[in-house]
């Protein structure tokens, strides 16, 4: 940031420009977020604090800011936070930063009417316990299941748990499914599976590559291995009519729906996300 005032518009257009020097991704809202955090505002509320001049403090918790992201530090990181599905969640490196695309997994579930009210529901990958939290707080009287195979992921759940006031609604466990729940006793099943391949794991922007958890986005040679491994286990917990619902690789759709097939899945529904994108994959047992 230059010398000039330093102003609202000031600070976000030369920190955006300064970012942008660095090939850093979205990073004028990155700036936003930032400076959001700073004034203790709404992002939007910006636009018509344009002219409001930071202090020499803000301006120096900004410039700190700045740095981080440069550097390729997530700017989840530095706030700490994320919201997804309307709801506010701790993340750190223990566990993959939820994505906006992922609440369409959520959305999915919740647009099933006929789950049942005090029906199962297991998330497997379960990470920061987003899409679990969310099911719980939007369903009250569903039964609710986390899986994860990383501890530090499943504290960062818990955490955000407590937070949400939902913790004894939730059993979190680093079980595997099939040894956690009875054959045919689960509604739905939903996970956001490692599916990235091996090979395009280094091409990922750096803040991805270098501070999300490598095995929450390597899904081996073909990006489907993690996921060739909970289709069949599913397809003996889920309940008759029971459904599966999975995020996917945009190029994925033909491969998942094969996989989901062959274990007895049938219906098997792809979804698109907002840029029409193939996303979510639903099948019924």
């Amino acid at each position: 940031m230059s010398n000039a005032p330093a102003t609202v518009k000031h600070v976000l257009e030369s920190g955006a420009a300064f970012l942008g020097t660095r090939e850093i991704q979205e990073a004028r809202l990155k700036c936003e977020l930032l400076a959001a955090r700073l004034l203790q505002c709404p992002r939007l509320e910006l636009y018509m604090r344009f002219d409001h001049v930071l202090s020499d403090a803000h301006v120096a918790a900004m410039r700190r800011g700045l740095k981080r992201l440069a550097a390729g530090e997530p700017v989840q990181h530095i706030l700490g936070e994320v919201e997804f599905h309307g709801h506010v969640y701790k993340v750190d490196p223990r566990a993959l930063i939820p994505r906006p695309e992922t609440e369409l997994l959520v959305e999915a579930v919740l647009a099933w009417e006929d789950i049942g009210a005090d029906a199962l529901v297991v998330d497997v990958g379960t990470g920061s316990g987003c899409i679990v939290i969310s099911l719980a707080l939007a369903r009250p009287t569903l039964r609710c299941i986390g899986l994860d195979v990383s501890t530090d992921a499943l504290a960062l759940a818990q955490e955000n748990a407590a937070a949400r006031g939902v913790e004894e609604r939730i059993a979190f466990s680093s079980a595997h499914l099939s040894d956690c729940v009875e054959p045919e006793s689960v509604a739905a099943i939903v996970a956001n599976l490692p599916y990235i391949a091996s090979a395009e794991c280094e091409s990922l922007p750096q803040d991805v590559r270098e501070h999300d958890p490598r095995s929450a986005l390597d899904g081996g040679a073909d990006g489907l291995a993690v996921i060739r491994d909970v289709v069949p286990d599913a397809a003996i917990v889920l309940r008759p009519g029971g459904r599966i619902f999975l995020e996917i690789g945009a190029d994925q759709a033909a491969a998942v729906r094969g996989i989901l097939e062959a274990e007895g899945f049938s219906d098997v529904m792809i979804s698109q996300d907002l840029a029409g994108r193939d996303r979510i994959a639903v099948g019924t047992i």
